[in-house]
């Protein structure tokens, strides 16, 4: 199915990598302005130039979600150069596994500021933008949202806290034409467990994930699209997307 975006405009977080880039991407095939957004800036230039080429009104901006003012700044930055905000996908995340007894609370830190505040702070700094041209917030979640197991509680708090703040927000905001989107992938193909610090967990992940067929980032992308794609009184909230072969 063909998806049309034109005139739409798009901010993507987390787009140097993986889903981020990959959704970065499909958005602006369909013919989205694509604002990307990441930490790491080289990365980002790269990706810019790439949709460049292939005739996409594209543009770089450095961010790190964990900071409120960066995060206004950065929603301002995007209506100043493009005169609105139509879609934003809350994609920055990080998955940093590991037990309770004896964890790097410094871990815990990281994760609940990128994967829960900072989907907050920028939420709310687009939420008016958004309403104002009755757009869509896009929020990747996970399947650990919904199954829970020993050695991930942390990050497992995080995405079920954000499935719970993303439904309270649909329902103060439907009604006024924002359409709210949780995508729950599961094992995705990224470059997201390289940052596991604790080397018995990123083992033991491994172990569990070693017969999968992973998801690919773009798969994840086209639902992302899937979602936004609709006409606007449809609204597509909650989106699983597994491997086949994936159990849990």
């Amino acid at each position: 199915m063909t998806y049309h975006l034109e005139g739409k405009v798009a901010l993507v977080t987390g787009a140097s990598s993986g889903i981020g880039e990959a959704t970065a991407v499909a958005l602006g095939r369909a013919g989205a302005t694509v604002v990307v957004a990441a930490r790491r800036v080289e990365r980002l230039a790269a990706l810019e130039r790439r949709l460049a080429a292939d005739g996409v009104k594209a543009a770089a901006l450095a961010l790190d979600v964990t900071d409120e003012a960066a995060c206004r700044a950065a929603v301002e930055h995007v209506v100043g150069s493009f005169g609105g905000l139509d879609v934003l996908v809350n994609n920055a995340g990080v998955m940093l596994l590991g037990n309770v007894e004896g964890a790097d609370t410094t871990d815990w830190t990281r994760m609940v500021s990128t994967n829960l505040l900072g989907v907050m702070f920028l939420t709310h700094a687009a939420l008016p933008h958004l309403l104002a041209r009755r757009g869509a917030v896009v929020q990747v979640s996970s399947t650990a949202a919904r199954v829970v197991r020993a050695g991930s509680g942390v990050y497992n708090a995080t995405k079920a806290g954000l499935n719970a703040f993303s439904e309270s927000l649909r329902q103060e905001v439907t009604e006024r034409g924002v359409r709210v989107v949780v995508v729950e992938p599961g094992v995705v193909d990224t470059e997201l467990p390289e940052h596991i610090t604790d080397p018995e967990a990123r083992a033991s992940r491994e172990r569990r994930i070693a017969h999968l067929r992973q998801l690919k980032p773009s798969d994840v992308a086209e639902a992302v699209l899937y979602a936004v794609g609709q006409p606007e009184h449809v609204a597509v909230n909650e989106i699983t997307v597994r491997p086949t072969d994936q159990t849990w």
